[in-house]
């Protein structure tokens, strides 16, 4: 018996925002999948339009398993995560380790198999893009809880905003401009 993927069943358990007051409530699991989709666009736009050497396929799978070890570890809202070098040092660590404890439920024979996933290379394009969609993702929530009403996000869409817009990465300028603006639309407008 192997308890791997019953472990990322448990994804869809764990809640985001966990300081905000949420109109939707969002779990892991979702936000992995919303996180995949972005990624692999931003990915195929990287390729096609910006003659960048990357896979859109390793990066979708790269953004399916991007919060995996928060099974372990919970999701520690950003605000504390990085709200200063000693907690986002001492985190980054507690995720290594959780990551490690995933790898280790697996076979032998599957590690090498799932570890560019698990504990990926930070340092390559294929992960900026799943970093930029991950932004992206939260800023969608951030329109999303607005579209109902919810005031409570309206301070974190400006940040994130402001974050998504100081990256150099061009396909994530075009995503923004093309694609983001229809997530304001309610169902009879798109």
């Amino acid at each position: 018996m192997n308890p791997f993927f019953a472990y990322l069943n448990r994804l869809k358990l764990i809640r985001r925002w966990g300081l905000m007051r949420n109109t939707v409530k969002e779990n892991d699991m979702e936000h992995s999948m919303q996180c995949a989709l972005i990624a692999h666009g931003l990915a195929a736009l990287a390729r096609a339009r910006f003659g960048k050497d990357v896979d859109p396929e390793h990066v979708l799978s790269l953004a399916l398993y991007h919060d995996a070890g928060e099974v372990i570890t919970g999701d520690l809202p950003t605000p504390v995560k990085y709200k200063n070098p000693e907690i986002k040092s001492a985190y980054k660590r507690i995720e290594a380790m959780a990551s490690e404890q995933l790898l280790d439920m697996l076979p032998p024979d599957l590690k090498d198999a799932y570890r560019p996933y698990i504990r990926p290379d930070e340092s390559t394009y294929a992960w900026k893009l799943v970093k930029a969609a991950d932004r992206i993702c939260a800023y969608i929530k951030c329109i999303e809880e607005q579209n109902l009403g919810n005031r409570e996000f309206d301070q974190a869409k400006a940040s994130i905003h402001q974050s998504i817009i100081q990256s150099d990465l061009p396909e994530v300028a075009a995503f923004m401009a093309e694609f983001v603006p229809s997530f304001e639309l309610s169902l009879d407008e798109l």
